[in-house]
C-alpha cells in the first residue's frame, strides 16, 4: 500500500501528522525517512504534540537518541538514530521491546538494519521546494503486529487531509 501527498508548507505537514495520530495504537511503528532538513523531526514533533494534553517542548533526540512522552494515546517513543554508533545500541536503548508495546517514531531507520519492524508504516519526506514536501506513506502490511490498522486514516479515501493533493495511490488488496 502506498499513498503520496504534497504538503505546501509546515502547517500542512503538521495537519497531516495530527491526522495520523488519530489512528495510532500501542505497537505501531512509524519509520521517518528523508534527507537532513526534509522535516522528519517536524513531523514527529507535530504528531507528539497533537497527542499531548498540555503541549510541551519536543526536542529532537539527536544527541539523546531516544525521548519518551506520556500522551493521551499512550507512551510515544521518538528515536533519532543518526548518531547511532553500533547496531547493538538498539537493544540497550530498549527499542526492540518498545516496538511491540509502545508507539515508536524512528528517524534514520536505515540504522536499524535487519532489526527494522516488517509491519511498520514508512513516511518518506522529500524536499520539493523551500517549504514544499512530497510525503509518501507506505507499508508492506495493512495490519500492525497487534492487529490495529496503522494505515486506516492515511489510506482511507474519506479521511484525506483537506488541502492536500493525493498524487498516487496503490493498493495491493
Amino acid at each position: 500500500m502506498q499513498k503520496t501527498l504534497i504538503s505546501n508548507d509546515p502547517r500542512e505537514t503538521t495537519a497531516l501528522a495530527t491526522r495520523l495520530k488519530e489512528s495510532l495504537k500501542n505497537g505501531d511503528v512509524i519509520l521517518l525517512t528523508g534527507e537532513i532538513g526534509a522535516g522528519k523531526s517536524h513531523f514527529a514533533r507535530s504528531l507528539i504534540q497533537a497527542a499531548m494534553d498540555n503541549i510541551e517542548e519536543v526536542p529532537s533526540p539527536t544527541f539523546t537518541l531516544v525521548q519518551t512522552y506520556d500522551t493521551t494515546i499512550g507512551s510515544i517513543w521518538h528515536a533519532d538514530l543518526y548518531r547511532l554508533n553500533d547496531q547493538s545500541d538498539i537493544f540497550e536503548l530498549g527499542l526492540i521491546d518498545a516496538f511491540g508495546n509502545e508507539i515508536v517514531l524512528v528517524e534514520w531507520p536505515d540504522r536499524l538494519g535487519h532489526l527494522e519492524p516488517q509491519d511498520a508504516l514508512t513516511v518518506e519526506i522529500t524536499i520539493l521546494e523551500k517549504n514544499k514536501r512530497k510525503i509518501t506513506f507506505s507499508t508492506t502490511s495493512s495490519v500492525t503486529s497487534n492487529g490495529n490498522f496503522i494505515s486506516s486514516i492515511v489510506f482511507s479515501p474519506n479521511k484525506v487531509v483537506p488541502g492536500f493533493i493525493m498524487v498516487y495511490k496503490f493498493n495491493l488488496e
